[in-house]
């Protein structure tokens, strides 16, 4: 049976020096930057899937050393392993231990494709059926990665047409200094609109004058131009 040791010798196989430093440079990895001190091997998302599929068995212990690592691909490659765990789990005890798992570990979760690829899935999903207060908890988190999982782990629930934690979140999340949080809030709140149009202008026309402009502007990405620019003028 393949193992971890394995697998790192895959993925170093697959690394890609030119890729790594045009990554490096797209995740804001400078000094003072929100990925300060990531690094990365130049692998995409494809490839890593791809990969993943013959180490779907490795154990959390072997996923845990995965997350502590400090390039980037194995620690996303890790994460997606977790994800294709929970979502073939044969029990919700299972589901559970993952679940716990990963927020045992949101300060290695500390990117926001690694967010965004895998908090619907395992977050938003354990919590649909459990309620959502963790995630108003962890929306108030010191942590960016947190907060951002808070609000991209509502994606499950807009899928099922349940807006309110979405609309709960974003709120909270008003006044949030960080623009990457801004973007989150702004592509879930798209995301609602794409579903129901009518309770997303209602949310922006109450919060027009807190709503930070980056996330207005991603909200309304999908709404016709005439549309948009009435609310940028706030017009509506």
């Amino acid at each position: 049976m393949t193992s971890l040791k394995d697998f790192k010798k895959e993925l170093q196989q697959l690394a890609n020096p030119t890729k790594a430093l045009s990554l490096q440079r797209f995740f804001k990895t400078g000094i003072g930057e929100y990925g300060a001190g990531d690094v990365f091997l130049g692998i995409t998302v494809p490839l890593q899937r791809k990969l993943i599929l013959a180490y779907t068995h490795l154990k959390l212990k072997d996923l845990q050393k995965l997350l502590n690592s400090k390039l980037h691909e194995e620690r996303l490659s890790g994460l997606l392993i977790l994800v294709n765990q929970y979502q073939r789990a044969q029990s919700s005890e299972i589901q559970a231990a993952i679940f716990q798992f990963y927020l045992k570990n949101t300060q290695r979760i500390n990117n926001w494709d690694l967010v965004d690829l895998t908090a619907p899935q395992i977050v938003g999903h354990y919590l649909f059926t459990k309620g959502p207060k963790l995630l108003y908890q962890l929306a108030k988190s010191n942590n960016l990665w947190e907060r951002r999982i808070a609000i991209v782990a509502t994606h499950y629930f807009i899928r099922q047409k349940h807006f309110a934690p979405t609309l709960a979140i974003a709120t909270i999340l008003l006044n949030d200094s960080e623009d990457l949080i801004h973007k989150a809030c702004g592509w879930m709140l798209r995301e609602l609109g794409k579903r129901d149009r009518a309770t997303l202008e209602k949310f922006l026309f109450h919060h027009y004058k807190k709503i930070p402009r980056t996330m207005l502007r991603y909200a309304i990405e999908k709404f016709p131009e005439k549309k948009r620019k009435e609310i940028l003028a706030a017009k509506f």
